[in-house]
C-alpha cells in the first residue's frame, strides 16, 4: 500500500516499484472482504490510522493502488510483483491480478512472477537475480533530475 501510495504522489522520484505479495486494495487484506483471511485487529488499526469514520467510509475509499495506477502508467513506472499462487492471506485475484490488467489496460509495463503451490510465505524468489536485475535495469532508464 505505501509504496503505491508514495509513488501515486511523486512518479518523478521513482524508477520502478517492486512488491512482493502486496497489499494493493486494504479492502482485501487487512479488510477480508473477499475471498482472504483478512485480519480484524490491523484492519480496526487502519480504520483509525486512516483517519475514516467508519467502515462504511474505508469501504468506499478510492485510495488503493488498484485505483491509482493511472498516474504510474503515464510516468512510464514499470511495476514487478512476485507472487504466491495459492496466497489466502493476500489472494492474487484481488490485489495483484487486479493490478496486472489495470496496468496493461492503461499501457503500462507490469512484469509478474507467480510462484506456483506458494502462499503468502515464505516472500522472496530463491534466486533473487530477476528482482536485482528488474531494480537495476529501472533505475538505469530514469532521467537524471
Amino acid at each position: 500500500l505505501y509504496a503505491y501510495n508514495w509513488a501515486a504522489r511523486g512518479p518523478h522520484r521513482v524508477a520502478c516499484i517492486y512488491g512482493d505479495a502486496p497489499v494493493c486494495d486494504f479492502r482485501s487484506w487487512p479488510g477480508g472482504k473477499g475471498t482472504g483471511k483478512g485480519s480484524p485487529p490491523d484492519w480496526a488499526k487502519l480504520i483509525r490510522d486512516y483517519g475514516f469514520r467508519d467502515e462504511a467510509e474505508a469501504l468506499a475509499y478510492r485510495g488503493n493502488p488498484i485505483a491509482r495506477l493511472d498516474v504510474l502508467a503515464r510516468a512510464g513506472i514499470p511495476l514487478l510483483h512476485v507472487v504466491g499462487d495459492t496466497d489466502d492471506v493476500v489472494p492474487v485475484s484481488e490485489n495483484t491480478a487486479v493490478i496486472e490488467r489495470r496496468y496493461r489496460e492503461l499501457r503500462g509495463d507490469i512484469t509478474v512472477i507467480h510462484k506456483p503451490g506458494v502462499g503468502h510465505h515464505p516472500h522472496g524468489l530463491d534466486d533473487p537475480a530477476p528482482v536485482v536485475e528488474f531494480i537495476l535495469r529501472s533505475a538505469d532508464k530514469r532521467p537524471t533530475p
